[in-house]
């Protein structure tokens, strides 16, 4: 009797769509970057080099984001049996590392900028922090409208950080440009580094759920059991594993104790058709057993029960 029956999903076509839109965004965002850059020093503006910085971060996490989703679409193989799915979460790990990275520079710069604060060219800033702005629109724009996979969410985390970075400029730019304290630069910097902290933490959350075989996000362990005792002919299931592969691609593994072994070829169309459909669950490990033999196999589990199967 064969035991295992395996039901794999199409998990690997989405990982294009989600490349040409992450490199769209990324040759779009690094020659902005530049731009800022070049305005941040002449202007001699932490906010808008923070800006620069974070679109530079942008840029890179981009670059990551688009190889692991071309490494995401790859087919499966004898050393990667479920494809390289995972390389997704990878991308999104190694961009949250970077985000903290830059934001305890743009801390720490700030932070000394207080105490002794340069002059700032608010005309500069001003222009540079508008352009930003619009560039920053368009590119969270494409993203949006592209497939929301965990690695599209960590380069969107970085655009929405830029956003509020150039609002930021923006705002530090028209304080100066009008005649305000030169203070509000890093002040503003200071607060734009707080609110992508607040995001990379939420996005290492969930790829530490990943990594560790968590439940999938929005999966209820108990209710997935539920849903599948409730088929006729279905005893029990048992030895349950539900994890992720990537932040589309669910897998389930379990035993499943049948009243009688002749249930099975109607069971098994059921359950793959409620884990697809109701929990999104599309890789599937079910391996069938009579409720009879494990009962007897559980109360002596010395005897020679093996034989009966």
């Amino acid at each position: 009797m064969s035991g295992h029956t395996h039901n794999h999903g199409s998990g690997h076509s989405h990982g294009h769509g989600s490349g040409k839109t992450l490199l769209f965004a990324l040759v779009f965002t690094t020659g902005y970057a530049i731009v800022e850059v070049i305005g941040g020093l002449m202007a001699d503006s932490l906010a808008l080099l923070s800006d620069a910085g974070h679109m530079m971060t942008d840029s890179l996490s981009l670059g990551v984001g688009a190889f692991a989703a071309w490494l995401a679409s790859k087919p499966a193989s004898r050393k990667h049996s479920f494809g390289l799915q995972r390389a997704e979460v990878l991308g999104a790990l190694f961009n949250v590392l970077f985000m903290f990275a830059i934001i305890a520079y743009i801390a720490y710069e700030a932070i000394r900028r207080l105490a002794d604060t340069p002059e700032v060219s608010g005309g500069v800033v001003l222009v540079i922090g508008g352009v930003g702005l619009l560039v920053n629109i368009i590119v969270a724009w494409v993203l949006m409208r592209g497939e929301r996979t965990m690695n599209v969410r960590g380069a969107l985390l970085h655009v929405m950080g830029d956003l509020l970075g150039s609002i930021a400029a923006l705002a530090a730019g028209a304080t100066i440009y009008l005649g305000g304290p030169y203070i509000v630069d890093p002040i503003l910097s200071l607060f734009v580094s707080l609110l992508i902290l607040v995001s990379a933490v939420r996005l290492l959350r969930e790829v530490v759920r990943v990594l560790m075989e968590g439940v999938p996000h929005g999966v209820d362990a108990h209710e997935v059991g539920q849903a599948l005792t409730e088929i006729e002919g279905v005893r029990a299931v048992n030895e349950m594993h539900i994890w992720s592969l990537s932040s589309s691609n669910h897998a389930l593994a379990a035993h499943v104790e049948l009243e009688a072994m002749a249930h099975w070829e109607s069971v098994l169309p059921q359950m793959r058709l409620i884990l697809q459909e109701r929990f999104g669950i599309s890789h599937t490990t079910l391996q069938p057993e009579d409720a009879a033999i494990r009962r007897a196999r559980d109360a002596d589990p010395d005897g020679g029960v093996g034989s009966l199967e």
